[in-house]
């Protein structure tokens, strides 16, 4: 359903705009729409004290103009039926922005298509193409800068019976990025039982210790040799 307003150069109309703005940030929706600019271009000037919501929404339109406009617009009918609005009622100090106000204009230069609206033109594929980069190069920045850890980690077969060699080639199958197999040994636990005790490095921005444990060296197929493990010693490199 369309909004309407009336006489937006007048006190009256302000005021009806004043009051729709209470508790809005935009004039449909929560976002920036064509319908704030086409309200933005009848409104001869920032709103004065007297209409504070609508000053408000002003400023946050006019600081706006320089972006695109992701909302999806409802539809705005503005009219005039009455005498301008008195000078003393438009702020004095917050003059209007030319480059704002001719954007607006263009903005509502052509009611039959406003879907094609575009202020500033659509990336073009250099530009895409450079951002796509910026942000590549910045996902590799963050990986070289990220800290490691070294860690210790105690893995337990389910019994005597368990081959400790085929359970250490299990341990080590797990590969992935970020993640350095080190040393290993073999410790008596009891009862003819042995652990196997292994150091790993991580990159800790890659590499989640307890992801490690539950999703790969708990589950199959290494389950078949591994009960558990646990994380004796955590280390920052």
């Amino acid at each position: 359903m369309a909004i309407s307003f009336t006489d937006l150069h007048t006190e009256a109309g302000l005021k009806s705009l004043d009051e729709f703005l209470s508790g809005k940030t935009y004039i449909s929706g929560d976002q920036i729409t064509k319908d704030d600019i086409r309200v933005y271009a009848a409104v001869t000037g920032k709103p004065g004290a007297g209409f504070p919501n609508a000053g408000r929404w002003y400023e946050t339109v006019s600081s706006a103009l320089s972006a695109r406009f992701p909302g999806e617009a409802a539809g705005v009918k503005i009219g005039s039926q009455a005498a301008p609005l008195a000078p003393s009622d438009v702020s004095a100090t917050e003059p209007k922005k030319e480059a704002p106000a001719a954007a607006a204009d263009a903005a509502v230069e052509d009611d039959d298509d406003d879907d094609d609206l575009d202020l500033f033109g659509d990336e073009t594929e250099d530009e895409k193409k450079a951002a796509a980069d910026r942000e590549a190069s910045k996902a590799s920045s963050k990986k070289k800068e990220s800290g490691k850890s070294s860690v210790l980690l105690d893995v337990k077969p389910w019994d005597d019976e368990t081959d400790m060699v085929n359970l250490e080639k299990a341990v080590r199958s797990v590969q992935m990025e970020g993640l350095l197999w080190g040393a290993s040994k073999l410790v008596p636990v009891g009862y003819g039982i042995k652990k196997l005790q292994i150091m790993l490095a991580i990159v800790d921005d890659l590499v989640s210790v307890d992801s490690l444990i539950e999703e790969h060296l708990t589950v199959e197929p290494c389950n078949e040799f591994i009960q558990s493990c646990d994380i004796v010693a955590f280390n920052k490199i």
